[in-house]
């Protein structure tokens, strides 16, 4: 158990990982990476990466989200699964949104499937107790402009309607570096229904306004078409009654 001391600090590590940690022989890396597994001490996650377990629980010391957040060296939790990291979401998932500038094959653990999500803006991460994350106002953006392919429409209003604050400085900076019409049109229209709540200003709208373009787009293609009206402040056809769809 020479090793499993500073594995348990580490909780989730990869295979160069154990390998740096015993001096750099592969083959002592793969022997004892099999023993541990072998004792129970650790787990294989997926290939070349494991947790550690627990001597007293039999369970991995590694969160989802910390798993999420070892699956490669850039990856971190975005979406759905960062509004459910803050606790924005009123139920657990069986579902991880793990974004990563490099990408990997989606796998299961325990239970959870974990998808990943090209990156797409190296900012608004944030990082605590092991966890890498995007902020509350990155998460907005991303899950306002990929809803219709994760977690869904009804998910994304259910967590707007929990949160009370977003810095409208930090949304029109993500929305700045995505560059994308459409995402500006999304984001003026669904967060104007929650203007109050979190208190953002004409001046966010203004800008959003201002930079949609002249493309007249879906909102979503989720919905009942039949149900979709124009909307020629955005320039989109929307759901008939928004925040019916959450109820």
């Amino acid at each position: 158990m020479k090793y499993y001391e500073d594995m348990l600090d580490q909780k989730c590590f990869s295979f160069k990982e154990v390998q740096r940690m015993v001096g750099g022989n592969r083959n002592t890396t793969k022997s004892l990476l099999r023993q541990y597994v072998q004792k129970g001490y650790i787990q294989q996650i997926k290939k070349n990466l494991y947790v550690a377990v627990s001597m007293e629980s039999g369970m991995p010391v590694a969160t989802r989200y910390q798993i999420a957040s070892s699956i490669t060296p850039t990856s971190y939790v975005s979406h759905r699964s960062a509004f459910e990291y803050y606790g924005y979401t009123n139920q657990v998932s069986y579902e991880m949104n793990v974004s990563s500038g490099t990408a990997f094959a989606d796998f299961e653990y325990e239970g959870i499937h974990y998808d990943y999500v090209a990156s797409r803006l190296p900012d608004g991460i944030i990082e605590r107790q092991g966890v890498r994350v995007t902020d509350l106002e990155r998460t907005t953006v991303d899950y306002i402009g990929d809803f219709d392919h994760i977690g869904g429409l009804e998910e994304l209003l259910r967590s707007l309607e929990m949160l009370s604050f977003l810095s409208e400085e930090k949304l029109l900076r993500y929305l700045e570096l995505s560059d994308k019409a459409i995402l500006y049109q999304k984001a003026g229209y669904i967060l104007e229904h929650f203007r109050n709540s979190l208190k953002l200003s004409d001046h966010f709208f203004d800008v959003c306004c201002l930079r949609k373009g002249k493309s007249k787009r879906y909102f979503t293609r989720s919905t009942n078409q039949n149900n979709m009206i124009y909307n020629s402040r955005w320039g989109l056809m929307v759901p008939e009654d928004l925040l019916h769809i959450s109820e």
